[in-house]
């Protein structure tokens, strides 16, 4: 949301930013909670959220749009309001919530973050990949002799599965990320760590990213869920290396055989390692260079925003016609 929105204020568009009272923004800041829930434990997030929604609603009439990144609650406003609403659905955390979805679809103008994360019981204006700040990165000059699992500790995410990968390629393999499920960690993934094969490094700060995933051989990414998106996957093709990922959710919409390869076994996995010693780290960055950086992010928000208004510019005037 920041790179959004730095980006539309560079563009000369009159933005509020909703967001925490420390956030640091060229556009105008209205904060509601003095910080983060992870800064402050103390905060009740329900509270928060209430005073946070309804900071932003309040003051509808004096918008041409309002953004929702908030997920579903924010839409439980969005009819008592003529102000339209764009709501960026990133993923669905249940089936239970689509509900709410399917309530305001009607009036609702939804984006997803790839083609495969669209619901079909709902409506979209549009997908709109996410974008990064290429200058952030540049192409790694290592010598790539490590195997690289970047993300969240979690089943979902297929840690134990890099290991297996790499003790069937006999690379080293560096796992960098929070521990989600710490049971998991502690049955399939802590007792292959022994500092030298496998080593596991914890989460790793902006500053040591670039370096991290520039260095890799290739980023394992072996999802075992629909992902709706992959930060972490451009990331590393910005930086050169290619990902190897498993065929699921959005993954065939951004690796290609450019900068990377899909899997759907250990076999070809193990496969996709050796053959990606031959991929070029530059053509790598330049796969992704125009179709995720945040400026294309921006100008396709832009484009939404736009039709968005001209519909509700109609869609009033049909309702006056009629009245």
């Amino acid at each position: 949301m920041s790179l959004l929105t730095e980006g539309l204020v560079a563009r000369g568009v009159d933005v509020t930013l909703f967001a925490t009272a420390d956030s640091i923004t060229s556009a105008r800041l209205a904060g509601s909670a003095p910080t983060g829930y992870s800064e402050d434990p103390g905060l009740d997030a329900k509270v928060w959220e209430g005073l946070h929604i309804s900071a932003a609603f309040e003051r509808a009439d004096e918008f041409d749009v309002i953004h929702n990144s908030f997920d579903f609650l924010p839409l439980t406003y969005s009819g008592l309001v003529d102000t339209p609403v764009v709501t960026t659905i990133h993923g669905f955390s249940s089936d239970r919530i689509v509900p709410v979805f399917e309530k305001y679809n009607s009036i609702g103008y939804y984006v997803a973050i790839s083609d495969a994360d669209r619901n079909a019981r709902l409506d979209y204006v549009a997908t709109v990949h996410h974008g990064i700040d290429m200058q952030e990165f540049e192409v790694g000059t290592g010598a790539r002799g490590y195997l690289l699992f970047f993300g969240r500790i979690h089943p979902d995410k297929g840690t134990a599965e890099a290991i297996e990968v790499a003790k069937q390629t006999e690379m080293p393999l560096i796992i960098a990320g929070i521990v989600q499920d710490r049971e998991y960690f502690e049955r399939f993934v802590e007792p292959h760590v022994d500092g030298t094969r496998v080593r596991y490094i914890g989460p790793v700060t902006s500053d040591s990213r670039v370096e991290l995933l520039g260095g890799a051989r290739a980023l394992l990414h072996l999802v075992n869920f629909d992902e709706p998106f992959g930060f972490s996957v451009v990331e590393a093709m910005a930086c050169g290396t290619p990902v190897i990922a498993h065929a699921r959710g959005s993954m065939p919409e951004i690796v290609n055989h450019e900068n990377g390869f899909l899997v759907t076994s250990l076999d070809e996995t193990v496969a996709a390692v050796y053959a990606s010693e031959a991929l070029d780290g530059a053509a790598v960055r330049r796969s992704v260079e125009q179709r995720f950086d945040a400026n294309r992010m921006v100008d396709d928000y832009m484009t939404v925003y736009r039709e968005v208004v001209e519909h509700q510019r109609r869609r009033r005037g049909r309702a006056r016609s009629t009245s």
